[in-house]
């Protein structure tokens, strides 16, 4: 089998298209073969080194698939059953070995590139939007990077809580889909000032959220947005860490609240994550919930798909297809 790894980080250069032994599942686990892996700019940290992994590594924390072996001791799940799975390391391959419990079972009918695209984003947009901070009706949201995977999923989630949501974005092209997902307001942040375009919006009174996977470009012009005691949840990097900074300027700005969270805290047990699988895929399956695939590469193209990701070239979600 081929799975794409590197042997040392790096630039996009470092990923390695390279053949391996296949895996055989033990006892507990199952192999996945492997349909589409979806790309996060978690791998981008770890290929980079911002994020320690041992190397070598091969990269990829979000694949669907069918399931191709069965090892001793698992229950409930057979050959030729469709899962996805998150934050499981060793994706950018063509068969994966995981344990039973790390995998997630989906309707059949949710096609599985569609699955890869919606899997940790979508559920990153529904722990965001339902439980960090959970909207309710006639609230206010700012979204950054609202034409992102995430972005697109947020707006929806965010939509459908009844919230007025305004969104950030870098074109006209990335501006015509935060509106068709539903944003309210769309702010071209290439055009003008987002803090200065929030307050206008809304009187001067600021959001009561801002979900924020941009990071150091973005982050000090978020607080500004807030209302007091608004909360600011920054969940992402794509620019870059937030450099320290002196909790006393919370008071100042209207005693907010500032959270990192991950997806990871979301889906600590069995039951939180079934419960958030099944709202994504339910949604996905019933047509409530619309995900769009912007590109997908080859996965011997990892590197390309790498730029393009970094280079702020996708709309949608990033796939990589074996």
């Amino acid at each position: 089998m081929y799975a794409v790894r590197i042997h040392e980080t790096g630039g996009p250069e470092v990923l390695s298209y390279e053949e391996i032994v296949m895996p055989e599942p033990a006892a507990g686990e199952v192999r996945v073969k492997v349909a589409a892996i979806g790309i996060n700019f978690i791998d981008t940290y770890h290929r980079t080194g911002l994020y320690n992994v041992n190397l070598p590594f091969t990269l990829g924390v979000e694949t669907a698939g069918i399931i191709d072996a069965v090892g001793p001791e698992v229950e409930g799940l057979a050959e030729g059953d469709h899962v996805v799975t998150i934050f499981q390391p060793g994706g950018y391959a063509e068969y994966m070995v995981l344990a039973a419990s790390k995998v997630v079972r989906i309707p059949a009918e949710v096609d599985l590139q569609v699955a890869a695209a919606a899997a940790l984003q979508g559920m990153t947009a529904h722990y965001l939007t339902r439980s960090t901070f959970p909207l309710q009706a006639g609230q206010t949201a700012l979204i950054h990077a609202a034409a992102g995977g995430t972005g697109l999923l947020l707006v929806q989630m965010a939509k459908q809580a009844g919230a007025r949501v305004f969104g950030t974005v870098s074109t006209e092209e990335k501006a015509a889909l935060a509106r068709q997902a539903g944003a309210d307001e769309v702010i071209l942040y290439t055009q003008e000032d987002f803090t200065e375009a929030v307050k206008r919006l809304t009187d001067g009174a600021g959001v009561d959220v801002v979900y924020d996977s941009v990071g150091q470009t973005t982050f000090e012009g978020s607080l500004n947005c807030l209302r007091p005691r608004g909360y600011m949840v920054l969940f992402g990097q794509s620019s870059g860490p937030v450099p320290p900074i002196d909790l006393n300027i919370l008071n100042p700005k209207g005693s907010l609240y500032v959270t990192r969270p991950s997806l990871g805290h979301y889906v600590a047990n069995a039951d939180e994550l079934a419960w958030r699988a099944s709202d994504v895929f339910g949604g996905i399956a019933a047509g409530t919930l619309d995900v769009r695939i912007g590109n997908t590469f080859a996965l011997r193209d990892a590197a390309d798909a790498h730029r393009a990701l970094e280079g702020r070239q996708t709309t949608g979600k990033v796939l990589l297809i074996p």
